[in-house]
């Protein structure tokens, strides 16, 4: 992944990206994300980015000129670029978007927003706005850090075994199972019996069993975007009758 933030406060970035699964992805080449402090891009001598609304209002308005010169310097090099504005009013962002932006061949610029808003013209160089949740952040930072991290761990070898990536949350439509490490019992808690049966295809089984069961208890929604197998029906039904007992 090749990604630009735009952001007037780089620094809450740096600490993030370097540390961790980001780090080791920078390291190994995988993960190539350059930060621009967006006042680099202004013309005055205060380093001005923001003003005053038309029309009145409450807060200040991030200005135009800033930003365009940001993009315009940004796209010199020829490169070709996927321009996205961090924004509430963006196309919600999933684990299906992360995998697209894992197999995107152009450098992707985040765009992170401050203050009552952005000038709406911004929006004329913008390729997508993209969300990342029904609430108001103070800045868009965070939400570029939430998109390179959940798009960096599906970039092969960014993570210590990849075949994690498969079994995680969300990567098969419904939430994780249950995990459970040593001791086998901690203060009167035991770990399920299945875990530790040692018969592989009934712990697969299990697993499924829980996810199916997690979903439809917390968010029940999923379940009807997932392509349910005959076993998950069966799955399904045997839950049923649980609860029904």
């Amino acid at each position: 992944m090749k990604c630009d933030v735009l952001t007037l406060f780089p620094e809450i970035l740096t600490a993030y990206l370097n540390a961790s699964i980001l780090k080791r992805a920078r390291e190994k080449k995988l993960l190539d994300v350059a930060l621009y402090n967006i006042r680099d891009f202004t013309s005055d001598p205060n380093r001005t980015v923001d003003d005053y609304p038309f029309g009145g209002g409450a807060g200040m308005v991030f200005k135009p000129e800033p930003i365009f010169r940001a993009i315009d310097f940004l796209k010199e090099d020829g490169e070709q670029r996927k321009v996205v504005l961090l924004s509430p009013q963006g196309r919600p962002f999933d684990q299906s978007m992360a995998e697209d932006y894992s197999r995107e061949e152009q450098r992707i610029v985040f765009i992170c927003g401050r203050y009552e808003g952005i000038d709406e013209r911004v929006k004329n160089i913008v390729d997508e706005e993209v969300s990342i949740g029904d609430y108001v952040l103070t800045g868009g930072e965070l939400a570029a850090l939430v998109i390179i991290d959940a798009v960096a761990r599906l970039i092969p070898g960014a993570l210590g075994d990849d075949k994690s990536i498969e079994e995680e949350s969300f990567s098969w439509g419904l939430l994780d199972y249950p995990h459970y490490t040593r001791p086998r019992e901690y203060r009167g808690f035991r770990v399920p019996q299945e875990l530790v049966s040692g018969d592989h295809k009934g712990i697969l089984l299990w697993r499924r069993k829980q996810a199916l069961k997690r979903t439809l208890e917390m968010r029940p929604d999923l379940i009807d975007k997932v392509e349910l197998t005959e076993v998950d029906k069966k799955l399904l039904s045997e839950i049923s009758s649980d609860e029904d007992i």
